[in-house]
């Protein structure tokens, strides 16, 4: 047994049920009944959360990820910097032009190289493993400066 009801949809909403039974090849009535089932349904809710539930986990796993290589990367700049500021003495203003032609030649040669290995695939990130833990020894005695 069904109870009629009668209800006004906008002109645009109208065109669209219209059109999508016409290639369903199905009624009207049927489309807007499966349509109230599934808006009214109970667990429709939860589908939802829970679909929401899995976008937001793995959301969450890719910013963890995003971080650590970011950590990586900000430690490794760290390192490099805090070496080269120790072990490279100040040059002479005589050899300062000479020493920037250079350091613009090796610049590009690094950008090449660097080019070449995230093409390969490689990364830092992908060398240092999670599973090692770090030393808690105090303050740092290896580290230059």
């Amino acid at each position: 047994m069904r109870t009629k009801h009668t209800f006004r949809l906008p002109p645009d909403l109208a065109i669209q049920l219209a059109d999508y039974a016409s290639r369903r090849r199905v009624a009207q009535a049927l489309i807007v009944e499966t349509a109230l089932s599934t808006f009214l349904s109970p667990d429709n809710s939860e589908r939802m959360e829970a679909a929401l539930s899995r976008r937001l986990d793995r959301l969450t796993r890719q910013l963890e990820r995003l971080e650590r290589h970011v950590t990586i990367s900000n430690e490794a700049l760290a390192l490099f910097v805090r070496f080269w500021l120790t072990a490279t003495p100040p040059l002479p203003d005589t050899a300062q032009p000479a020493a920037q032609a250079k350091g613009r030649e090796r610049y590009d040669s690094f950008v090449e190289a660097l080019g070449r290995r995230l093409a390969k695939g490689h990364s830092l990130a992908k060398e240092v493993s999670s599973d090692v833990e770090p030393r808690v020894e105090g303050p740092e005695k290896s580290d230059p400066v």
